[in-house]
């Protein structure tokens, strides 16, 4: 049987209904999930291990049959390891159907379905007595119910329920308990992506919106790998604090709360940052731990255990002030059923009423709904904000593109033709971007005229603030238009002279989404001046093959998981990565992925905005050869923007560092990764090398890849 699945095309701004076998979202979920990752993590496993072996002991020592609950079974790993502890019996809840009919084969291959029940439930709808789906209440109770955030998968709701109608008084859980720290930081480099900075140009500022200023923000957490933050981007404010801790073994409260810590301030500096994370006792006694702490609070970084099921908590203060040395300060973490929120305080205003829920940080001036944190960085970038002023500024060379036989590469002539201003006092600019303020820079150099396309009406309603706060209004004009239907009307009879795009669009998740831009400019080739500039006029396409130092664990399959057989779960997930949708590229910031190259970064495509979209699709072969020796997992593929001939800005690989080739990626974009589904020992000779064929679909606006691993 087939469905009917609506699928984006954000290169080219459409939506396709396409039919898909009856499967498919199923695959989808598959291979998008940490089921891998939480496989490979050999710290968890084996903490839970050794706790589900106390819990079972402590409860025979008690003289009691052992009947364990096991909510949010995924493979059954954790009821198998219950009833090789000794467990008599073992009710395992798993709420996704597919992942529920895997667990089943997992216990029967392992020869543990007599002592295990697959129940394929969420665990609020089970009921207890007989011939229900339990028997009788459990008393012990093992859990996996958590995310970067301890609680926003739903777990207080979950203990709640089950503590109420599930398990037993007294029942012990695994983990016993749960902690959340949090440490007080100053940061330019976090706080840049919480709120927009003065910008400095021609000698004035372009201000942010005040009413950003005075935003707290929005309340969602900024979940990243904190270990890739060096800690010489940040200012240690105070100590690491307790905040609070979870009593999984006893009845668990699901109603909002809130908790404070005191401490004297270590240094003075401006509070704006909270960095959080968490750790699992698994034990009553406190003796086996699974903590979530940064590499860098370890004695040696490298001893940290790496998991992209949970990572750490970024938070950003409602608002910032100043703090004194020796200041005693009172830092609040507030929580209802899904998320956490903090605040500061000096200790002398901490609230008198003890268990006030301060309010949850919602935004007030939109801009936090536009721009989402990545991007509110990318604005702040100083160095990408000067190419682009620079070029806007520049004078360029006419290029004359020619492509090769093969299709590798496009190459310019540069000294061929006399040199052009791209901005002069008589231009009539046109924006091209999802809220972007190259516009207002094209006005603040001189520009005649400026317009700019914003088709969603709050993206139009940011950048009026941005202009009403540096009184510009009327002198950007903002069109909520399409670029299909712009008529010379609609820009007062002018005809467009230079088309500026950053390129970022708020649809695109993949580098080659933004090409977008190219299509726009397509649409409005009528209205453009015979002469007229694009900028940026091309974009490139680049690759390199790369040796992760963890991310490839998140695609990869382990044979066996702590002497259990698991095979039918590698099955389903080699199965789903073998579906057509999961092999093509997918988007991680790579920047918190530490990774080797294993080839040279090379352009492998380019793609000419001085002219239309071709109306036949762009292929692109050939082959790169390994220089260092490594496990290729993959591929890294990126975009970098000519911005002019003289200037460009990369979204993808901005440094190789020493002879390992360590890379370093920008910090504000997403990059493509092609995993390879088994990967390959290099000796890094030239003899070695990587085949590729990418194809790029002018009707679809998409980006297709194949590779090969072979011998010259």
């Amino acid at each position: 049987m087939s469905a009917f699945c609506g699928r984006a095309k954000p290169s080219v701004c459409g939506f396709d209904c396409v039919a898909e076998g009856e499967e498919y979202d199923y695959h989808q979920e598959i291979a998008r999930s940490s089921y891998a990752d939480m496989l490979y993590d050999q710290d968890r496993n084996k903490k839970y291990y050794e706790g589900i072996r106390a819990a079972v002991a402590h409860v025979k020592a008690r003289g009691e049959r052992v009947t364990v609950l096991d909510i949010g079974t995924g493979t059954g790993l954790l009821s198998m390891m219950a009833v090789t502890a000794g467990a008599d019996f073992c009710y395992a809840v798993e709420v996704f159907k597919p992942m529920a009919d895997a667990a089943k084969c997992i216990v029967e291959k392992n020869g543990f379905q007599d002592k295990i029940k697959i129940i394929n439930k969420h665990s609020t709808d089970i009921s207890v007595g007989l011939g229900k789906d339990m028997e009788l209440k459990a008393n012990v109770l093992i859990t996996e119910l958590f995310d970067t955030e301890l609680i926003g998968e739903g777990a207080l709701p979950s203990y709640e329920h089950a503590h109420r109608n599930l398990v037993q008084e007294g029942c012990v859980a695994v983990p016993h308990k749960a902690t959340v720290y949090a440490q007080l930081v100053d940061s330019e480099l976090l706080w840049s992506w919480a709120q927009l900075q003065p910008i400095e140009m021609q000698g004035t500022q372009l201000l942010p919106p005040p009413a950003m200023g005075n935003c707290s923000g929005t309340h969602s957490v900024c979940d990243i790998q904190l270990s890739q933050i060096s800690p010489h981007s940040f200012t240690l404010l105070g100590p690491v604090c307790t905040m609070f801790s979870v009593d999984f073994s006893k009845p668990v409260s699901s109603a909002p709360q809130s908790y404070s810590s005191q401490f004297v301030a270590q240094t003075s500096g401006q509070a704006r940052v909270v960095l959080s994370w968490w750790d699992l006792d698994m034990d009553p006694s406190g003796t086996i731990v699974c903590t979530m702490a940064p590499s860098w609070t370890y004695s040696n970084p490298k001893m940290a255990p790496w998991r992209d099921h949970w990572m750490q908590s970024v938070y950003f203060l409602p608002a910032p002030c100043r703090i004194d040395k020796g200041e005693d300060l009172s830092l609040t973490v507030c929580h209802d059923d899904y998320s956490l929120w903090y605040s500061l305080q000096s200790s002398s205003r901490q609230h008198s009423k003890g268990n006030m829920i301060l309010p949850r940080p919602s935004c007030t001036c939109q801009a936090h709904l536009v721009w989402d944190r990545p991007r509110i960085g990318e604005l702040n970038d100083k160095v990408r904000t000067e190419s682009y002023i620079n070029a806007l500024r520049n004078s360029f060379h006419l290029s004359l593109y020619w492509r090769s036989g093969c299709g590798d590469r496009c190459f310019s002539g540069k000294a061929r033709f006399p040199a052009l201003q791209v901005l002069k006092e008589d231009s009539v600019c046109l924006g091209v971007s999802d809220g972007s303020l190259l516009p207002v820079f094209a006005h603040l150099l001189g520009a005649k005229k400026v317009f700019s396309l914003e088709n969603f009406s709050m993206t139009k309603q940011v950048i009026e603030q941005v202009l009403d706060a540096n009184s510009l209004r009327g002198q950007v004009e903002l069109l909520d238009i399409s670029p299909e239907q712009l008529t010379s009307k609609d820009l007062g009879g002018e005809q467009i002279s230079l088309l500026i795009g950053e390129p970022y669009f708020s649809t695109s998740l993949l580098p080659w989404h933004s090409l977008f831009f190219w299509y726009c400019r397509t649409a409005l080739a009528g209205l453009l001046r015979p002469d007229a500039t694009i900028l940026p006029c091309s974009a490139t396409l680049h690759m390199v093959a790369v040796e992760f130092q963890d991310l490839w664990r998140i695609r990869a399959l382990c044979n066996t998981c702590e002497g259990f057989d698991v095979t039918p779960m590698e099955e389903m997930i080699q199965k789903s990565l073998d579906f057509r949708e999961s092999r093509e590229a997918e988007p991680h910031p790579l920047w918190e992925y530490p990774c080797r190259a294993l080839t040279k970064s090379s352009a492998v495509m380019t793609f000419d905005f001085t002219q239309c979209v071709p109306q036949q699709p762009l292929i692109s072969h050939g082959s790169l050869p390994f220089i260092r020796s490594g496990h290729c997992h993959g591929l890294a593929v990126w975009l970098e923007y000519d911005l002019t001939t003289d200037v460009s800005v990369s979204v993808g690989l901005t440094k190789l560092i020493g002879d390992q080739g360590l890379c370093e990626w920008s910090r504000h974009s997403k990059q493509g990764v092609y995993f390879f589904r088994s990967g390959w020992e290099t000796s890094g000779t030239d003899r070695e090398a990587v085949f590729y064929n990418f194809v790029f679909d002018p009707n679809s606006g998409n980006v297709e890849m194949d590779f090969d691993v072979k011998s010259n």
